[in-house]
């Protein structure tokens, strides 16, 4: 299939196209009951990569006949640089993929993931794809226009809703030491970012913490929504590779080190991020 690539103008319909496809096949598997579920992945085999990639706009999606995204396109490119064979697996809970990282289903996990301390102890993390930090979301007043919490000392004592099994955990509590109180953790097990944005902006939780660069891209549909309250310093985000692959570590390594070098990634950056 030829790839036709997406103009940045055109980012709202991919959003709400993919968050509507996501949020869909999401309340379908909660109505399955346990019989209903699809049976767990099974590992390709052979020279076949296994590679679990967040299903969501800036990383993956699908709109009509079209596959992109960001993580999506930088995968398949360097693949056909060097002559690899990927097998993508869309995934929605975050959590769930790391324990198929954890016992070798997967071979590569690409997602929303900031290089924490914690998170390269427990994995074997890739030369880092892109920067990003993590922003507090929150509506605005009706009234006023103007936020509830407008700096991290307000999060003290508070609640903020997270995408399970994300590193971010880690920088929440070093946060709530830092404020000198406890900011208490909730934990989607099944949405992603983008959903926990829209469960904010729709009133459904009060807010989430979410990744600027995803942040940034949904605000633009959601004005009465505020993102100017910074989590975390600018944070280098990678993607994980399974333990069982060293070699394809190194390589990867040294690839996606080369490609950030090169006049392709930055047009992926111009045209996912930017």
């Amino acid at each position: 299939m030829s790839y036709k690539p997406i103009k940045k103008k055109n980012n709202a319909i991919v959003l709400l196209a993919g968050l509507g496809f996501a949020l869909g096949a999401m309340y379908s598997l909660r109505r399955c009951n346990n019989h209903d579920l699809p049976s767990r992945p099974v590992a390709s085999g052979g020279d076949t990569i296994d590679v679990a990639i967040e299903y969501s706009p800036l990383s993956f999606y699908r709109y009509d006949d079209t596959l992109g995204g960001f993580n999506y396109d930088m995968l398949r490119i360097i693949a056909q640089k060097h002559g690899l064979t990927l097998k993508f697996h869309p995934i929605v809970s975050l959590s769930q993929s790391l324990a198929y990282i954890d016992d070798n289903t997967y071979d590569i996990l690409a997602a929303d993931l900031p290089a924490t301390a914690d998170f390269k102890e427990r994995y074997s993390l890739l030369e880092p794809v892109l920067l990003d930090r993590q922003v507090l979301v929150q509506r605005r007043d009706s009234v006023t226009g103007k936020p509830g919490i407008k700096s991290q000392l307000d999060l003290a004592g508070d609640t903020v809703w997270i995408v399970k099994g994300s590193s971010v955990e880690s920088r929440i509590t070093n946060l709530g030491h830092e404020i000198g109180d406890t900011i208490y953790m909730r934990y989607e097990p099944e949405y992603g970012a983008e959903q926990l944005f829209i469960m904010t902006a729709t009133g459904e939780i009060d807010n989430a913490v979410v990744s600027e660069r995803v942040a940034r891209d949904m605000v633009k549909d959601y004005p009465m929504m505020d993102i100017n309250t910074n989590i975390s310093f600018t944070q280098f985000q990678s993607w994980i590779v399974s333990e069982k692959r060293p070699s394809l570590s190194d390589s990867l390594n040294l690839w996606i080190s080369d490609f950030k070098d090169s006049g392709e990634y930055d047009t992926l950056v111009r045209r996912y991020i930017r």
